[in-house]
């Protein structure tokens, strides 16, 4: 289970986004994977929908329960509710990958880097805390 920020990135003043570099590699490393899964059920080369539908559901499962892609997860960061800093759950999830397969939602940032699609789904893209460390 994600916990929430101890301050929602909405009320916390010092917030800065990650940069866009960690953004786009962790789109890349789930843009290939969605290409490698949608090899098992379509051509992604003359099936173009392929990799756009495994993207949109590897959203919604893997930002819906976890708060991270494995992209994500790669480069260190997160999406999380704008307003209180928890998970943003299945339903914006998807929403948010089906807005993130249009590119120009995506485009269109505010000054917390958060694109349409993020503004529309109430979510923001986030740092992700570092594990702790064993002794």
């Amino acid at each position: 289970m994600t916990t929430p920020h101890p301050v929602p990135p909405a009320r916390d003043p010092g917030f800065a986004p990650p940069t866009l570099g960690r953004r786009f590699g962790a789109l890349i490393v789930d843009w290939v994977l969605c290409l490698l899964v949608s090899n098992f059920f379509a051509d992604p080369v003359r099936d173009g929908w392929a990799p756009v539908l495994v993207l949109v559901l590897e959203y919604g499962f893997f930002l819906g329960l976890f708060a991270q892609t494995p992209g994500m997860y790669i480069t260190r960061i997160r999406c999380v509710a704008w307003a209180d800093g928890g998970r943003i759950g299945v339903i914006r999830a998807l929403l948010r990958g089906a807005l993130l397969a249009l590119v120009v939602p995506a485009l269109i940032m505010d000054e917390h880097r958060r694109g349409l699609h993020d503004r529309l789904t109430g979510s923001v893209v986030t740092d992700a805390p570092r594990p702790a460390r064993r002794s």
